[in-house]
């Protein structure tokens, strides 16, 4: 078997695991039993707490990464930093979307100026400043060496976004997972909420590979056009000749 084919095989096992995470995860928040104070609101629990939460991973990832090419000089961990802050930015924009059509009938407003949405909506507008600052600059190493910065400081907004609720007033509930001593969440409620935050992991995973994927080939296309043999568009088509006044055919 090709190297090709093994790829595609682990590609096609990876998008079935996706999928069956996905469908296993649908079924326990549809099948769990109500929350005694918000019924059958709270099953946009199931979505909203995995997807900030495999956000928060997808840019420990980034941090990582970037940390390994300063230290490799290596673009390979450039291009997982930059894809896994592309599918973090994602996951964190599903989150604010998915908390505000949950807020709205629980609080009455789509959007208040909540420490931990406030934070959160700062932490979305750097991440997606940090994607921009890689759009602006065309040269791959200094691309790589003047985002890392951004990509290493960018992630100390974690710890603020989870604590924001713990450390000042505020109207969003405490965490419910990562909470300081125990989660305080029924056995039923606590197993949908694992279930979709396992799925949303799988996918995250999946999406990064193909991020990466999709990279690798820009970037290779990126060195065949910068390539000072490659023929332009067109240079094969040659004007006609008629300096003996004939019409060409």
């Amino acid at each position: 078997m090709t190297n090709a084919s093994s790829d595609a095989n682990n590609m096609r096992w990876l998008d079935l695991a996706a999928v069956g995470a996905l469908v296993v995860a649908l079924g326990f928040a549809l099948f769990s039993p109500p929350d005694v104070v918000q019924g059958d609101l709270t099953r946009m629990m199931y979505i909203h707490v995995p997807t900030i939460l495999v956000a928060y991973g997808a840019f420990a990832v980034t941090t990582v990464t970037t940390i390994g090419y300063l230290v490799t000089k290596s673009l390979k961990w450039d291009t997982i930093a930059a894809s896994s802050a592309e599918v973090g930015v994602v996951f964190l924009g599903l989150a604010i979307a998915t908390g505000m059509i949950w807020g709205k009938p629980v609080w009455g407003v789509w959007w208040t100026w909540d420490a931990r949405l406030t934070t959160t909506a700062i932490m979305f507008f750097i991440y997606l400043g940090y994607l921009g600052l890689r759009r602006s600059i065309p040269d791959p190493a200094a691309r790589a060496q003047r985002s890392a910065i951004l990509g290493i400081v960018a992630v100390v907004q974690i710890p603020i976004v989870h604590f924001s609720v713990v450390w000042w007033n505020a109207l969003h509930q405490p965490p419910t997972i990562l909470r300081p001593g125990d989660p305080q969440i029924d056995t039923p409620l606590l197993g949908a909420l694992l279930a979709g935050l396992g799925a949303f992991a799988v996918v995250y995973v999946w999406l990064l590979v193909r991020r990466v994927q999709l990279a690798n080939i820009d970037a290779e296309l990126e060195v065949r056009d910068a390539a000072p043999d490659v023929p332009l568009a067109g240079e094969a088509v040659s004007a006609p000749d008629l300096s003996d006044g004939g019409v060409a055919s």
